[in-house]
């Protein structure tokens, strides 16, 4: 993990949503269509629709994502 996604992930909130325009590039080191992917693929967790036009992902959720990789194991 670099640097930057270290500093990103401590500085995400312990609790609350966390949009796609804070997470790429801050937060994950891939692109809009790879998030996606990985979310469709279970490789990373989906987002919840908090209503017609907001999608966000629960920031416990990434840091666990985020704790596994480091780690070097997945979700």
């Amino acid at each position: 993990m670099s640097a930057t996604t270290t500093t990103s992930f401590d500085a995400l909130p312990a609790t609350g949503f966390i949009r796609q325009a804070q997470l790429i590039p801050h937060v994950v080191p891939f692109s809009s269509a790879t998030l996606w992917r990985r979310c469709k693929s279970g490789e990373f967790p989906k987002p919840v629709k908090l209503s017609e036009r907001v999608t966000a992902w629960r920031v416990g959720d990434v840091r666990e994502f985020l704790d596994a990789q480091q780690k070097g194991g997945r979700k």
